[in-house]
């Protein structure tokens, strides 16, 4: 799964690296820590206008049937495998797509006597974004619309899979595109190569949402960044 991630990169630097024409009306604060049920920052496409937008959701997809809130707590992931039927996410599968910038995203490597947080980004420091579908609900006590999303896991790459059993699906630059304008199917949901991906472990202090700093992603006991292969260690 992907529980938690950061996005650091500003907004201004995301409009312009993903060709935002218009700029935010307000400001999304960047986050060290970013965890389910917070605001994130998300890159969308009107076909109406044809233009790219830079949006706040709330992360934890609420479908439109939905009777209450409660269910995000169980949709902030789309399993890839079943994106296109579940019943949660396939209209928005279908219709409603979006790009999730992030920096870095963590995973937790069990070991004995407990797990190890890790770190995972690109080996040059660039910021990425997760495929997800997004969806509006109508809250029925205020009327009011929430618009939501969650990010699709998948099968990890050689590198993630020496920490976790899955990760988040990025899409490259040239995938945007055809995921934004529906034009694509799963076929493009594919493991990130690793060759372009490092990971480090850093401190147990990312596990709660309240640490919220730089030092969240500084390296734990091995020094350098590591990429494929990787020697994870031990606790004892």
């Amino acid at each position: 799964m992907c529980g938690r991630y950061r996005r650091t990169t500003a907004e201004e630097e995301l409009a312009r690296r993903y060709q935002i024409p218009i700029p935010p009306q307000r400001d999304l604060p960047i986050s060290w820590n970013i965890a389910p049920s917070q605001d994130v920052l998300t890159v969308r496409y009107n076909p109406k206008t044809k233009q790219r937008s830079l949006d706040a959701l709330r992360w934890g997809l609420i479908p439109y049937w939905a009777k209450d809130e409660k269910i995000a707590y169980k949709t902030i992931n789309a399993r890839v495998e079943t994106v296109d039927t579940a019943p949660s996410y396939r209209e928005a599968f279908k219709k409603r797509r979006c790009l999730i910038p992030a920096d870095t995203f963590y995973e937790w490597k069990k070991v004995v006597g407990g797990k190890i947080p890790y770190a995972i980004g690109m080996k040059d420091d660039s910021p990425f974004v997760f495929a997800g579908p997004w969806e509006g609900w109508k809250d029925p006590a205020t009327d009011e619309w929430l618009r939501t999303c969650t990010i699709i896991t998948g099968e990890p790459n050689d590198l993630v899979a020496q920490i976790h059993t899955r990760m988040p699906v990025i899409l490259p630059d040239e995938q945007h595109d055809a995921w934004l304008c529906d034009e694509a199917g799963k076929e493009i949901l594919i493991p990130f190569p690793s060759d372009r991906m490092k990971a480090w472990p850093i401190s147990p202090r990312v596990n709660k949402p309240e640490n919220n700093d730089p030092e969240i992603i500084a390296p734990v006991g091995a020094g350098e960044a590591m990429t494929v292969p990787i020697d994870l260690p031990r606790l004892t």
